[in-house]
């Protein structure tokens, strides 16, 4: 009888993930290759792909939503595509290379969890509170990457706006910085409502003013979002597709109708509307 391990299974699912990936590398090479490779590949930089990194990211969140495997795996290979397209550039600017980067994220996770992984005398340390952001700190420190210590340095400004607010306040939180119960919170948004209807009925209206107070107002739902444990970008983004479902909705129901959307009175499409919300609860 035939012995088996789960050593085994790992041995040989990391030997096909392995081969699966050096194929991927091997594609990617010729892609860039100068007499053979893709020309729109080719000519791609840094910069010019990073849009691209960022669409394939939300797609892999939009599948996420859907529950979709099948496309979750699909969209999980586009995303490790951007990685290896971003890891080929820097090899041949001889920067880097991609194994660097494996090496790289394992180190670096190793260094973050001393309380899962043993150092080098064989000890593991116990958790601490705020420790991963400690070592963090650690780490900027040994590369002299910033002399800034405020607790809101290295928060991107690159991200998307929702995502940073909620990050600024995430950070602000764990320095104390944060209303201990939630009606402080909901009082503070109907403030900041309050000031933008101010803004609008003024008697000469600024919309430099009203960008700021609805912006004021924006900041204050993440607030509300973070303090009853809702990602707002994902809440967002729900609202969005479900606002899409139910408008696609509409448009079918005028479209039995005989109408178009834009030929009908805002009462009928309220119905339409009230019609949609009934079919997708």
């Amino acid at each position: 009888m035939t012995s088996f391990s789960p050593q085994d299974t790992n041995d040989k699912v990391g030997s096909s993930s392995e081969s699966a990936l050096s194929e991927l590398l091997s594609i990617m090479r010729t892609l860039r290759d100068p007499k053979h490779g893709c020309d729109w590949d080719k000519q791609q930089t840094f910069a010019s792909i990073v849009p691209y990194t960022i669409e394939e990211a939300y797609e892999v969140a939009d599948a996420i939503d859907k529950g979709d495997m099948t496309d979750i795996r699909d969209e999980l290979g586009d995303l490790l595509f951007q990685v290896v397209f971003y890891a080929q550039m820097a090899q041949e600017q001889e920067a880097f290379a991609f194994d660097d980067v494996v090496k790289g994220i394992c180190a670096k996770l190793r260094r973050r969890h001393p309380h899962i992984f043993a150092d080098e005398s064989g000890s593991v340390a116990s958790v601490e509170k705020g420790q991963w952001e400690k070592i963090k700190a650690q780490e900027r420190m040994a590369a002299g990457k910033s002399t800034d210590n405020s607790i809101l340095a290295h928060v991107p400004k690159g991200m998307s706006p929702l995502l940073r607010a909620q990050k600024l306040q995430q950070k602000c939180a764990k320095s104390g910085f944060d209303w201990p119960e939630l009606q402080p919170v909901l009082d503070k948004l109907q403030e900041e409502i309050e000031e933008v209807m101010a803004e609008v009925d003024a008697p000469n209206p600024e919309q430099a003013a009203i960008e700021d107070e609805i912006g004021d107002v924006l900041f204050s739902v993440v607030n509300l979002a973070r303090h009853v444990n809702v990602d707002a970008q994902t809440a967002l983004r729900r609202a969005s597709n479900k606002f899409e479902q139910r408008f696609r909705q509409v448009e079918l129901i005028a479209q039995q109708k005989g109408q178009a959307v834009h030929e009908t009175s805002l009462d009928e499409l309220e119905t339409f509307w009230q019609q949609a919300k009934g079919l997708s609860k």
